[in-house]
């Protein structure tokens, strides 16, 4: 054997002996389930999604059943109609992570067989910086609604969703005199909405600040869909990662998603979660 041909000889024993790195499991989905709730705050209830400052729970991405939309709720019972007229909505305009654990309740008391969860606007979105959800307050929050959900519903499937980019938010409409006007006139997410031309450090300091503590939320909801095991999947930021537009939000607030903006939502967060 010539030395090229056993250096080849041994360069393919040595690549052959290296294990294989498994790819990332995949959220196990199990069969499609027969009923679920839908448990968050106002962006869950549809909130300006068909009216003026009223819930529009049909236009949910969650359990809605607007066609336009094709919520979580329709994709299922597309593949399981025995889901039909099971689609619970716990979620609550207004809501932050403190109500979360009631809201888990309300599921378990329900028997749902899949929780979809979208929390943590309004612990970032308040009216000023200093007044935002501390991160560890947060992740308590979490811990307990995921805990009364495994013990209630041990078989139950829990999609956990990321919160939008709310900077991103800002983006989009500080161009938009409309945008500004509601945004000031309705005093939404002031922490990072306030000024919102405003190019001063101190303004540019305290949008980075806020955007971090929703990254920091995200990456508690990660860790604590880990600890929860098999039954829970994060959708990897996907929603937060996802660049939604003005024409995507309410024309009445410009903070809310419209029914164009409860579809995106739907679309990504179940192609990011368990899929049936």
């Amino acid at each position: 054997m010539t030395p090229i041909r056993r250096a080849l000889t041994t360069l393919t024993a040595l690549i052959a002996s290296v294990p294989l790195l498994a790819a990332p499991a995949a959220a196990d989905a199990g069969p499609p389930p027969s009923s679920m709730a839908s448990l968050g705050d106002s962006i869950t209830r549809g909130f300006n999604a068909c009216g003026w400052y009223v819930d529009c729970t049909s236009r949910s991405f969650s359990t809605g059943d607007d066609a336009g939309v094709n919520s979580h709720y329709l994709r299922i019972r597309a593949v399981n109609p025995a889901i039909g007229g099971r689609n619970h909505n716990a979620a609550r305009t207004g809501a932050k992570s403190a109500d979360l654990p009631g809201q888990a309740s309300t599921a378990v008391s329900q028997g749902v067989g899949y929780v979809t969860i979208l929390m943590g606007a309004n612990d970032a979105c308040t009216g000023s910086e200093s007044s935002m959800t501390p991160v560890a307050t947060y992740r308590a929050n979490i811990d307990a609604a995921l805990s009364r959900i495994r013990s209630g519903l041990p078989g139950a499937r829990v999609a956990l969703i990321s919160i939008p980019d709310i900077q991103r938010l800002w983006a989009v409409g500080k161009d938009s005199g409309t945008a500004r006007t509601a945004w000031s006139l309705f005093g939404i997410c002031q922490s990072m909405l306030a000024n919102p031309t405003s190019t001063a450090q101190a303004d540019v300091d305290r949008r980075a600040r806020v955007r971090q503590r929703v990254v920091d939320y995200n990456r508690q909801l990660a860790e604590a869909c880990a600890a929860y095991g098999s039954n829970c999947d994060f959708d990897d930021n996907a929603v937060f990662s996802y660049p939604f537009t003005l024409n995507q939000l309410s024309g009445w607030d410009y903070f809310h998603p419209n029914t164009s903006g409860q579809q995106v939502l739907a679309n990504v967060s179940y192609a990011a979660g368990f899929r049936w």
